[in-house]
């Protein structure tokens, strides 16, 4: 059974960083681990209420506004990720870049962006242990467990909304590296395959191509280098579909190495025997304009050592 606390009532100052926000998405992401409902339902009994006046969940604050909070039940927080663990602390070398508006890490492999289905913790969680002092850190976009390199993370909620709208208009630039079994097609450019997410009784997700249900979806390519086992290839997403690339990548046959979801079994035992054990698939570069400055930002990720090492053990072509 779960643990249980009471909180406190409390009362929340509205400063510039959360003007302009809903109500009731404000509460949500304050109240953690109290179901939507209950949210919901203590705003529509008047027990939350902004400058001491009831108020409906949709109300834009504004600053100045105090939002009272009422007493409520709520999950009590697991333990804290330990930033003992090595894992956690080598984070702290993997970060690109960091300023008071976002951090750019390199994400390793393996790790999960966020905790959940058994995963204790995730890249979030424990960047929150790292920077204990830190008001707000929340992801901008997501990387797949297996998948390495560039991941963005804002400290603040206008970065957010702001990197969001710019994901929306399409002008962030993501490019990955991929090692594909096989010799890419110099022609084929494009893939525009429409895609459908499915997800298994266990919680797994497997994405197919769907001409009837799918969602339109777009990979670009461009070959990097070819050799004698496969091909390596850059990849720019115009579309975020979930696992677009790895499957983009496989329906026109050239499946990426050591995938092993969507791979294919010889390909990926002859990597697994030079010594490739995990996904050749890493977020190269990453290029936004700034929030605050305006700027526009590249950001690049380096291979990790596994990568690195495999691409000497190929026979150039």
């Amino acid at each position: 059974m779960t643990d249980e606390i009471k909180t406190p009532i409390q009362y929340i100052d509205v400063d510039e960083e959360y003007a302009g926000q809903r109500l009731d998405n404000f509460l949500l992401a304050r109240l953690k681990g109290v179901p939507k409902s209950v949210i919901y339902r203590v705003v529509r009994k008047g027990e939350v209420r902004v400058n001491k006046g009831r108020i409906k969940p949709e109300y834009k604050l504004q600053v100045g506004d105090q939002v009272r909070v009422p007493p409520l039940v709520v999950a009590a927080e697991k333990d804290q990720v330990s930033t003992k663990l090595s894992l956690v602390k080598n984070l702290e070398s993997h970060i690109l870049f960091e300023d008071n508006d976002l951090i750019v890490l390199n994400k390793p492999t393996g790790m999960a962006v966020h905790g959940g289905s058994g995963l204790q913790f995730g890249v979030i969680e424990a960047l929150r242990a790292l920077r204990p002092t830190a008001k707000f850190l929340e992801l901008v976009h997501r990387l797949d467990r297996d998948t390495s390199g560039c991941l963005l993370i804002a400290k603040k909620r206008s970065v957010l909304t702001h990197i969001h709208e710019q994901l929306r208009l399409k002008t962030v630039e993501k490019k990955y590296w991929a090692l594909v079994a096989g010799q890419w097609d110099a022609r084929n450019k494009k893939v525009t395959e429409p895609l459908k997410k499915n997800t298994l009784q266990s919680g797994e997700r497997v994405v197919r191509v769907d001409e009837k249900e799918g969602k339109p979806s777009e990979t670009r390519f461009k070959i990097l280098q070819r050799y004698v086992e496969g091909t390596l290839v850059e990849a720019f997403p115009v579309t975020g579909r979930t696992h677009q690339i790895r499957v983009h990548t496989a329906c026109v046959g050239h499946p990426i190495a050591c995938d092993d979801k969507y791979g294919d079994n010889e390909f990926t035992a002859q990597m697994n025997s030079l010594g490739l054990k995990r996904l050749y698939l890493h977020a190269k570069t990453l290029a936004f304009t700034h929030p605050n400055t305006g700027l526009v930002m590249k950001c690049e990720a380096p291979l990790d050592t596994e990568l690195e090492k495999i691409l000497t053990r190929l026979v150039k072509k």
